[in-house]
């Protein structure tokens, strides 16, 4: 199982060790919108969850896709 930080990494085309909080599609321009739904697929996948279309919205950087995958139950892989 990848981590959240391997996944977001790969799907965005960039080193890991460049991934913060505060990452976002403001300040990544490998955060487009394909990347977006590609990095949603991927997510659900590897962590065996659904998003809801409120939950995908309401994301505005990494640390939102930590806290959502957190209160969706998927604890493993999710680097703090």
């Amino acid at each position: 199982m990848e981590t959240l930080r391997e996944i977001v990494a790969r799907v965005l085309g960039i080193e890991k060790q460049k991934l913060n909080d505060a990452s976002s599609p403001e300040n990544m321009s490998s955060w487009d919108s394909f990347n977006a739904l590609m990095l949603v697929s991927e997510l659900e996948k590897n962590f065996s969850i659904k998003f809801t279309m409120d939950q995908v919205m309401s994301v505005k950087n990494y640390k939102d896709i930590k806290d959502i995958l957190k209160k969706l139950g998927a604890t493993k892989g999710i680097d703090d």
